[in-house]
């Protein structure tokens, strides 16, 4: 065991939590959750006091206005908003809560380990589709929507860690998941890039991403199993495999677990137009192509329901 148990003073820690119940309680009551991220960056940058002579009429410079709107998620958009295939109703409240949790990794709390843990603990079993208990996320993870995510019991996600549940992710228990790793549920068709397939990625039980790899969209990587640093996965990964390389490619069995593991050459098989997840657009909707070409359509179109 490489750990200790650590706490903050009691008057630090009696402050903290309080204002981690006063988050979750409003979060989880019929108060309108753009107003709770509104007030609650506004005090956590400390901003009060402007926010409150603006707001009586007073006169404030062009950029404290910027700022100040800034707290409102209306008054902002994410990169997914683009996505034609989101749910709109659900990503309405994920845009406003991916809002609260990205603004708060900007102020000086996020690095206050004991704090921003919990408090991205409570934030993640609002946005998440399911959120297990004791999670440990770290600053600077990002999602697509939030709400295509489930995440298991005492799982580890370190920092500036990309989940991408543009399809759907789900990430067992006990996992960890180590800087930089990018887990994918999406992916482009290779001559239209506009063209968008969503698939079902599962990360397994126990299983260990480890340093700046790359897990692609529709593939598992199966209990026990880990994912050497800087790999692309291409394929599955079976249980209790260990894969290196780009593309990853199953190099060992973990010691001890040889008489139930499956052999090595099991591990890259490509399974994953199996566990595409088919979705539909409205026959008038309004596409935006920031590309502007005209390619013939696509070689792979996406599934539809």
């Amino acid at each position: 065991m490489t750990k200790v148990q650590v706490s903050l003073p009691e008057d630090a820690e009696d402050g903290l939590q309080a204002f981690i119940d006063d988050v979750d309680e409003r979060l989880s009551s019929e108060e309108d959750t753009c107003q709770v991220v509104q007030d609650t960056l506004i005090d956590l940058f400390g901003d009060r006091e402007a926010w409150e002579r603006w707001q009586s009429g007073k006169p404030v410079s062009p950029a404290t206005r910027v700022r100040l709107q800034g707290y409102d998620p209306c008054n902002a958009t994410l990169e997914a908003e683009y996505y034609a295939e989101k749910d709109d109703e659900k990503f309405k409240r994920s845009k406003q809560l991916q809002w609260l949790w990205r603004q708060f990794d900007a102020t000086p709390m996020a690095d206050n380990v004991d704090f921003a843990l919990r408090f991205r603990q409570m934030l993640a079993t609002h946005l998440f589709e399911d959120a297990g208990d004791n999670l440990r996320i770290f600053k600077g993870v990002t999602f697509s929507f939030g709400h295509n995510i489930t995440v298991g019991d005492n799982t580890v996600i370190h920092d500036d860690v990309h989940l991408d549940d543009r399809g759907k992710l789900t990430i067992g228990d006990r996992v960890s998941i180590s800087d930089n790793v990018h887990i994918y549920s999406h992916a482009h068709d290779v001559v239209d890039q506009t063209e968008v397939r969503n698939y079902h990625t599962k990360i397994g039980d126990d299983a260990r991403i480890t340093y700046d790899a790359m897990v692609n969209a529709g593939n598992h990587v199966g209990e026990n199993a880990i994912v050497g640093a800087r790999a692309i996965v291409q394929g599955d990964v079976p249980a209790h495999h260990i894969a290196v390389g780009a593309p990853a490619k199953s190099v060992k069995v973990k010691p001890g677990f040889e008489d139930v593991a499956e052999p090595l050459e099991a591990g890259g098989e490509r399974l994953a137009d199996d566990r595409e997840i088919p979705y539909d657009l409205p026959d008038d909707i309004e596409v935006f192509d920031e590309f502007g070409r005209d390619l013939g359509g696509p070689v792979n179109p996406h599934r539809t329901e």
